[in-house]
């Protein structure tokens, strides 16, 4: 026995019901805030002190987040499968994954140390600015960085509460588990691949692609495809073709973030443009540059580029960019995302997706990838 459907978010009203992906983003924000008022009520009964310092925080995190391009994914995956009506455990899926992007987002500025998130101070600085400015004692950093992991557990276990709850209520809970436990070990994978290829100054463009793949490109596509897809009961080569496609569009998105993380305007992206150049990220962008400086004997590149450069200064990062323009890196980068994203709507239409749901997911990846694969033979 399967027991009580969860009652957080119930049905939604008829004419509430989102029938496009960008109504679907709309919708989550009503879900999310149903979903966050529980969990805030349970803080407060648990401890006040709890309940204001941290709980509040992550919620407000959550409330102020992101395109919220899973819960748009969710959708797209659940209407290429053949998913119609109630829409609301697609909405409650879209929510688990905004909630578990927050555990995801609070964790990476810590490891990166970064001091913005989405034109606000990260969470373990703001955290840290809390600890100064009260009577306290010990290491400020110290507290901001353990305050925000913790933070980030919670946000993990809200997500998994709620997916657990809404794989309850219906005959599909087993196939979104399965999905749901995979990516969470993808995700921590990603973040070790990650830490490891930083730690041993690695140049190699495989384990970088790896780590882009396991890190974002599956959780932020693929896997929200598979589990729309799964919660409308999706077959095998459904599945094969959404995750086919997912993957193409997940990792022309994340070579897109690596773009912006070298060449994007703060004012614009909410975040410093320079963090990955400074701790010399392995991205599938620093990857192709060194490969493509080392062919031509391009020595200032490779000096620049190298691990063992020296301090980032302003001046070197300066120079790191003005390396990933002249080896033709930056220029490749484009190239690749512009076929990633091309195959990703082809795969999706051998999904045997319909025209609306066909043109809705090419919108998606416009808006992910920065750029328009529309063949018209795809999307009519």
């Amino acid at each position: 026995m399967l027991g009580p459907r969860p009652t957080t978010a119930g049905p939604a009203e008829a004419d509430d019901t989102p029938r496009t992906a960008q109504q679907a983003t709309r919708a989550v924000e009503h879900v999310l805030e149903r979903v966050l008022a529980e969990r805030l009520r349970q803080a407060r009964d648990t401890d006040a002190l709890f309940a204001h310092d941290m709980a509040d925080r992550v919620a407000a995190f959550v409330r102020h987040g992101g395109k919220r391009l899973r819960t748009a994914f969710v959708w797209c995956g659940w209407r290429a499968a053949g998913g119609s009506g109630d829409a609301t455990e697609v909405l409650r899926l879209g929510a688990a994954l905004e909630l578990l992007q927050a555990c995801a987002l609070i964790h990476d500025d810590v490891m990166d140390g970064s001091p913005l998130r989405r034109g606000a101070p990260a969470i373990h600085v703001d955290f840290t600015r809390v600890h100064r400015t009260g009577r306290t004692y010990g290491s400020a950093e110290s507290f901001g960085t353990s305050a925000a992991v913790l933070a980030g557990d919670l946000a993990l276990a809200w997500a998994d509460d709620l997916l657990t709850e809404t794989a309850l209520g219906t005959p599909r809970g087993a196939r979104l588990l399965g999905e749901w436990r995979a990516m969470r070990t993808e995700m921590v994978a990603g973040q070790y691949r990650d830490l490891n290829a930083q730690a041993s100054g690695s140049s190699c463009e495989e384990e970088a692609l790896t780590v882009a793949v396991l890190k974002s490109a599956l959780y932020t596509v693929e896997r929200p495809l598979a589990l729309g897809a799964s919660l409308a009961g999706a077959d095998a080569r459904t599945l094969g073709a959404l995750r086919a496609a997912g993957r193409c569009a997940g990792l022309a998105f994340q070579l897109r973030d690596d773009l912006l993380g070298a060449f994007g305007d703060p004012a614009r992206t909410g975040k410093p443009a320079d963090d990955d150049l400074r701790s010399r990220k392995l991205t599938p962008l620093l990857a192709v540059a060194v490969r493509l400086a080392e062919a031509v004997g391009d020595q200032e590149s490779a000096a620049v580029l190298a691990p063992d450069a020296g301090s980032r200064t302003a001046h070197t990062v300066e120079g790191m960019r003005a390396a990933l323009e002249r080896t033709g890196a930056r220029a490749e980068i484009e190239a690749r995302i512009g076929e990633l994203a091309a195959a990703g709507l082809r795969h999706f239409a051998a999904a045997t997706a319909g025209p609306d749901a066909r043109r809705e997911f090419a919108a998606l990846v416009e808006r992910a990838s920065g750029v328009a694969p529309r063949p018209a033979e795809e999307l009519v």
